[in-house]
C-alpha cells in the first residue's frame, strides 16, 4: 500500500514483534510488560492505563522512536500516540511530567541524519549541541520519513509543544533543568525548525491533498507562541496564508478556512505580521468570507480579527470602504448563539462608527472609488456633499473622474456601474464646467454603451447621466433622481 495514504486504523492492525525487540535489547523488560498490557486493548482499557501510569507509557513510546528505526514499527508507535492524543489532547501534558524531566521528548520527532545537518545549522547553536550528538544519529522523522510519519510527527510534536508548562519548579519546559550542565536543544530551536517544515508544506506540499491542511492545523496551534509568530513572519509565511482565505462550501474546506482565519487572528496580535497584512489582499478576502459565511466559528474568528486590526494604521478606513459597517449590521440581525461573537460585533460596530466620524466625507468617497467598491452609501445622493466637495474632483487632473470611467469600462458589478453613472451625472450638475470636462474625457461613449445593460438599475442611471450631459448644468437640476 502507498504509505502516503495510510491511516492510523490500518497501521494499528499490524502485529509488532515486541518480544524480538526485547531479545535484541532495543526495549527493556519493563517496557515489554507495559506494551503487552496496552497493545491491542479496548479503548476504555487503554484510557485507564494512561490515567494510572501515563508517563511510563510515554517513556516507552519515546524510547522506541529513539532506538528503533524499522519503518513499520515507527509508524505503529506514532499511530498509538496519535490515537492517544486524538481521544484526549490533554494527554500531551504527559510528555512534560516531572518523572520525564531528564527525557528529551522532542528529540524523536526531530531527529536528523548526517545529510540534514546543514539545514539544522540554520537554527541550532553548534555549541549547544556539542554535548548531545545522539540528536543527529538517526532518521529525521519530520523531514525524511514517508508522509504518514511526517504528518503524525508534525501533529504530535505540535500538541506536545503547545501543552508544555512555561516554567515549573525550576524545570524548563524542554526538559532541561535550569541548573543542569547538560546542553539540550532549546524549545525555541525546536519551534523554528518546525516552522521551516510547515512553510515548506505550504509552498510545496509533500501530500497533494493533506499537506496544506496538516500545516495549517499545526500552525493554528503553534502561532500562540511568540517565537513561532516571529519565525513565521521572517520566513515570509504570511503571504502563504492569503490565497487560502476564500469562501468555502464543503465541510473539509470550511475547516481549512476556519483554521487559516484562526492563524490570521493569532498573527493580528503581532505588529510585524500586521504590517504585512496591511499591504496584502488579506482584508478584502476576510470581508468576502464574513459576508458569505454562515458557519458561526468562521464568522467569530474573522470578526475578532477585524476588532484587533480596526485601530491599526489604515485598516479602519479600509473596512469602511469595503462596506463592513453594512455587513456588521446584517450579521447583528442574525441569531448567533455565541455571546462573544455578539459582543465583538457590537464593539466592531462602535469602532467603525468612530472611524467614519474621523474621515472627511470626501476622503471616504475617494477611498471607495479608488478601491472600486461603489455602493449607495449616503454621500452619493447627498446634495451637500456635492456642493461642498465639487472642487475636490479637480485634484490630480480629475483623477476620481478618470477612475469612475475605468470602473465603467471594466467592472462587472451592476451596482458599481450604476453608482459610477450617477456620480458622473452629479459632477455634471454641480461643477460649472462639468459638461465640458466630462465630454473632454470621452465619457459620453462609455455611458451610452451602458444604456443597453441588462440591469435596470444601470440603464436608469446611464440615462440620467446622458440627459444631464445633453442638457448641461443649467437644466440638469430639473431632472428626477
Amino acid at each position: 500500500m502507498d504509505r502516503a495514504e495510510l491511516t492510523t486504523e490500518q497501521v494499528l492492525k499490524r502485529d509488532i514483534p515486541w518480544e524480538a525487540y526485547m531479545t535484541t535489547k532495543l526495549i527493556s523488560g519493563t517496557g515489554l510488560q507495559l506494551l503487552r498490557r496496552y497493545d491491542n486493548r479496548a479503548e476504555s482499557v487503554r484510557a485507564q492505563l494512561l490515567d494510572d501510569d501515563g508517563p511510563a507509557y510515554v517513556q516507552v513510546f519515546v524510547s522506541i522512536l529513539r532506538d528503533i528505526y524499522k519503518e513499520e514499527t515507527v509508524e505503529y508507535v506514532l499511530a498509538l500516540i496519535d490515537e492517544m492524543l486524538t481521544a484526549n489532547p490533554k494527554r500531551a501534558r504527559l510528555f512534560h511530567d516531572k518523572s520525564l524531566a531528564n527525557e528529551d521528548t522532542y528529540e524523536p520527532f526531530l531527529r536528523f541524519s548526517s545529510t540534514c545537518r546543514m539545514s539544522l545549522n540554520k537554527y541550532l547553536n553548534y555549541s549547544c549541541l556539542a554535548h548531545n550528538w545522539p540528536l543527529f544519529d538517526s532518521l529525521l522523522l519530520l523531514w525524511k520519513g514517508n508522509w504518514f510519519i511526517q504528518e503524525k510527527s508534525c501533529k504530535i510534536l505540535s500538541l506536545i509543544v503547545s501543552a508544555r508548562p512555561k516554567y515549573q519548579d525550576g524545570v524548563i519546559a524542554n526538559g532541561a533543568s535550569s541548573n543542569s550542565k547538560t546542553k539540550l536543544t532549546t524549545i525555541d530551536d525546536v519551534l523554528k525548525g518546525l516552522v521551516e517544515w510547515l512553510c515548506t508544506q505550504l509552498k510545496k506540499p509533500s501530500h497533494p491533498s493533506r499537506g496544506i491542511p496538516t500545516a495549517i492545523n499545526c500552525l493554528a496551534a503553534l502561532l500562540k507562541e511568540p517565537v513561532v509568530r516571529s519565525s513565521f513572519v521572517q520566513a515570509d509565511g504570511v503571504k502563504l496564508l492569503i490565497p487560502l482565505i476564500s469562501p468555502a462550501s464543503t465541510q473539509q474546506s470550511i475547516q481549512l478556512l476556519y483554521e487559516t482565519c484562526l492563524c490570521v487572528w493569532l498573527l493580528s496580535y503581532y505588529e510585524p505580521a500586521i504590517e504585512y497584512l496591511a499591504t496584502s489582499r488579506a482584508l478584502p478576502r476576510l470581508v468576502d468570507v464574513v459576508r458569505s459565511s454562515t458557519k458561526e466559528k468562521v464568522v467569530r474568528v474573522v470578526v475578532l480579527t477585524f476588532r484587533n486590526l480596526l485601530s491599526k494604521g489604515t485598516f479602519g478606513a479600509q473596512m469602511v470602504d469595503l462596506g463592513l459597517p453594512q455587513i456588521v449590521q446584517s450579521l447583528k440581525a442574525q441569531a448567533w448563539s455565541d455571546e462573544d461573537l455578539l459582543e465583538a460585533l457590537n464593539q466592531l460596530e462602535d469602532g467603525l462608527k468612530d472611524n467614519i466620524k474621523k474621515l472627511s466625507s470626501f476622503d471616504k468617497y475617494k477611498q471607495e472609488v479608488l478601491i472600486g467598491h461603489l455602493d449607495w452609501s449616503p454621500m452619493h445622493k447627498d446634495p451637500l456633499f456635492w456642493r461642498d466637495n465639487i472642487t475636490c474632483f479637480e485634484e490630480s487632473d480629475f483623477q476620481i473622474l478618470r477612475v469612475l470611467l475605468t470602473i465603467m469600462d471594466s467592472s462587472t458589478d451592476p451596482r458599481a456601474l450604476a453608482v459610477a453613472c450617477f456620480d458622473l451625472s452629479q459632477f455634471v450638475q454641480h461643477h460649472p464646467a462639468g459638461r465640458v470636462i466630462v465630454n473632454d474625457l470621452k465619457a459620453k461613449e462609455r455611458v451610452m454603451k451602458l444604456m443597453n445593460h441588462e440591469s435596470v438599475e444601470v440603464t436608469k442611471n446611464a440615462l440620467l447621466c446622458i440627459q444631464r450631459l445633453f442638457l448641461g448644468a443649467k437644466y440638469a437640476s430639473f431632472l428626477q433622481v
